[in-house]
């Protein structure tokens, strides 16, 4: 079954707003069995709206069509299909029962604007919303059915549990597990060379669908399934990951579609290690991307952030006659960083970074996008110096930040 995807809104077609929904609907649709072949994007305007909603009978089987079921003047998504299919508006018990509903749990009265809700194209069936005031509803003009649900992210994921999902699956008797899918997470390689080492994928396992996705700095693996039998999918997904861990080596961090943190995480967790944190030109960035992960208190212990030498003097201890002599941003400055947090918070592990970040800063032998690194252990101290190719500020904070936890990662495989 050909699937489409519509999200309307100004909002949305401007950029102001992210189009998250899509991409959520696109994932949920595929795991469940369905082929997606293609997103659209179109305003609040009902004549463009109604335009692209008969494009899509000429491609798609079915189409899930999201927001302009408010109860304002720019939500004419009911409207404008009216117009696609050359139907009048009716009224519908069925809608007005959740919108009802809705604002009887809120304690408030139906306002006049909301009752505008329970009116839908003649010849649709109205989907409850559970959790909003914008009922849905579910349309088939010719041989394509449409799911018309909100665009308020938390209604949309409902209706799209409750409603949507089970009546396609209902419709075409699609089984949720016709189809897998594995995420390969690697870091320190460019997408163009993951693409060559791994082009000969769909030749070697037939059956599997290659995909690339760049969440900088990382590239994710994808390799998609489909079939009949879950259990042979299963085993020709773990043929082609081994395949891939082969041709990718040690710049893979997870095969369980995990940050880089939480990797991390696990690994010191699970070996009872503990970790502190001393920082400069990233800012903050790394410890906030461990506290992200739920638990970290059973690992992490401790952050620093010296921005200033004399913050790396009275807080790190590191030696002023080290700064003055090679600079914050040096291999002696780092490795006293992150061999003394690792004493100030009794951690068994002290991480370091001090760098360039940019735009201004650089010098000849140390240009923007150069940074230290250095990661002490009961073992010593080991520092890296890594350049980055990227004269964004923001790009570098966020490499420097993955290139030290990947560091991280390196060091605790070897302990």
């Amino acid at each position: 079954m050909k699937l489409e995807i519509v999200s309307t809104g100004e909002e949305v077609l401007s950029g102001a707003v992210t189009d998250s929904n899509a991409a959520y609907i696109s994932q949920v649709l595929i795991e469940a069995g369905f082929e997606v072949i293609r997103h659209s994007c179109v305003g609040d305007k009902k004549e463009d709206i109604a335009q692209l909603l008969k494009e899509c009978e000429h491609r798609a089987d079915g189409v899930v069509v999201t927001g302009g079921l408010g109860p304002t003047d720019d939500d004419r998504t009911v409207q404008a299909a009216c117009e696609a299919w050359d139907v009048d508006s009716v009224h519908d018990f069925g809608a007005q029962i959740s919108v009802e509903a809705c604002f009887k749990k809120m304690g408030r009265p139906v306002p006049e604007s909301n009752r505008k809700q329970m009116v839908i194209p003649r010849g649709s069936i109205s989907l409850e919303n559970q959790v909003g005031t914008a009922p849905g509803f579910f349309h088939v003009h010719g041989k394509t059915c449409f799911f018309f649900i909100p665009g308020v992210p938390w209604e949309m994921k409902h209706m799209m549990k409750v409603h949507v999902l089970p009546m396609l699956k209902e419709r075409t008797g699609v089984s949720m597990t016709s189809f897998r899918m594995k995420t390969i997470s690697l870091f320190g390689i460019a997408e163009a060379e993951v693409n060559q080492r791994l082009k000969e994928i769909e030749t070697v396992f037939p059956g599997i669908v290659l995909g690339l996705r760049a969440v900088f700095p990382v590239i994710q693996v994808k390799l998609y399934a489909r079939g009949d039998d879950p259990h042979a999918l299963g085993l020709l997904l773990e043929k082609a990951e081994q395949w891939v861990l082969v041709r990718t080596g040690d710049v893979v961090f997870s095969t369980r579609d995990y940050p880089m943190a939480r990797e991390i995480g696990d690994c010191l967790e699970k070996n009872g290690k503990t970790l502190a944190l001393a920082e400069s030109c990233t800012g903050g960035l790394i410890a906030h991307m461990v506290t992200e992960i739920p638990g970290s208190s059973a690992f992490f212990l401790f952050s620093a952030v010296t921005y200033a030498n004399e913050a790396k003097v009275n807080v790190l201890h590191v030696r002023p006659d080290t700064l003055e002599s090679h600079g914050a941003v040096s291999h002696e400055t780092v490795r006293e960083m992150a061999e003394n947090v690792k004493k100030i918070a009794g951690a068994d592990l002290g991480l370091a970074v001090s760098g360039i970040a940019g735009p201004s800063g650089g010098s000849t032998d140390k240009p923007v996008g150069t940074v230290f690194i250095a990661v002490a252990s009961g073992q010593g101290v080991q520092s890296h110096m890594f350049r980055s190719p990227f004269g964004d500020r923001a790009k570098n904070k966020k490499i420097f930040a993955m290139k030290a936890l990947d560091l991280l990662r390196r060091a605790l495989s070897e302990t």
